[in-house]
């Protein structure tokens, strides 16, 4: 089936094992310039057994289609990357717990940041998303010392952030965020990289108690910034509002960041094949 296959095909492999899941207007928005191209492609692919699909219904919520790694997809980006390939049995255990997970939505709501930045990234010249890690990927590369929500790098002309990212729905005491920081802190005594911790806040009133509870804990070797929905929607512009630095807020490239110098808990700026979208973009211009 490989002649039925193009570049943004393995596009959607790759992305869909990285991240577990997307949804069908996480992957227009990336890949697509319509919604209708998209379905039809997404549905061949699941015909040819390289993806498959889920919906879960959530009362009181629209139900989104949600893509997966097929068996085929799977087998491609884990021998593409000299991997064993997984059996049949464990790609659908995967896409079991997939489906059942009680954070199904949180990692739905992560996605959405990062679609964000990749869809600004479209309509910017000069602006590009060119790592984004999952959290199991994060993890794994930082030692298991932080496990944030996500790691991206974030460029736009000449500046290049790194970042973190902690998604927060507003389930767990503030004093648990603030928690989130200790193996932050950790991570940089033991000679990580400098990257800003970004939360991502359910409203404004739940970010101006962070922001109470971050003044009474400062952090002089961490940078923390914030945001909410009355901020605005895109992570791409002035919508990070610093700890400790009054109620200015910032773009993503204006964000205090350093990659550190190099060691095994540093893996330095993005590489070209890092670019989550390597395959379908031109990212050595």
């Amino acid at each position: 089936m490989s002649h039925r296959l193009r570049p943004r095909d393995y596009t959607i492999a790759a992305l869909l094992d990285e991240h577990g899941t997307l949804t069908t207007e996480h992957l227009t928005a990336v890949l697509f310039s319509n919604p209708t191209t998209c379905r039809h492609r997404l549905h061949l692919l699941r015909r040819l057994r390289f993806i498959d699909r889920f919906i879960r219904n959530r009362p009181g919520a629209p139900d989104p289609v949600c893509w997966l790694p097929g068996l085929l997809s799977s087998r491609y980006v884990a021998l593409a990357r000299d991997d064993s390939p997984p059996t049949a049995r464990a790609v659908r255990d995967r896409q079991d717990r997939i489906y059942s997970s009680p954070t199904l939505r949180h990692l739905l709501a992560v996605n959405d940041v990062f679609v964000a930045l990749l869809v600004h990234a479209r309509h910017q010249p000069g602006a590009a998303l060119t790592r984004w890690w999952s959290e199991r990927t994060t993890a794994a590369v930082f030692g298991h010392r932080i496990k944030p929500d996500g790691h991206g790098v974030w460029t736009d002309g000449d500046q290049e952030t790194g970042f973190f990212l902690e998604l927060d729905r507003g389930t767990e005491p503030i004093g648990r965020l603030v928690d989130k920081l200790a193996s932050h802190r950790k991570l940089h005594a033991e000679g990580g990289p400098q990257y800003p911790l970004l939360f991502v806040l359910p409203s404004r009133l739940r970010e101006q108690n962070l922001h109470r509870r971050l003044a009474d804990r400062p952090e002089p070797t961490l940078t923390v910034a914030t945001t909410s929905p009355e901020s605005g929607s895109n992570p791409a512009g002035p919508v990070w509002r610093l700890a400790g630095n009054g109620r200015h807020r910032l773009t993503l490239a204006d964000l205090p960041s350093s990659h550190g110098p190099p060691g095994p808990l540093t893996p330095g700026p993005a590489r070209p094949e890092d670019h989550p979208l390597r395959l379908v973009v031109d990212v050595t211009s």
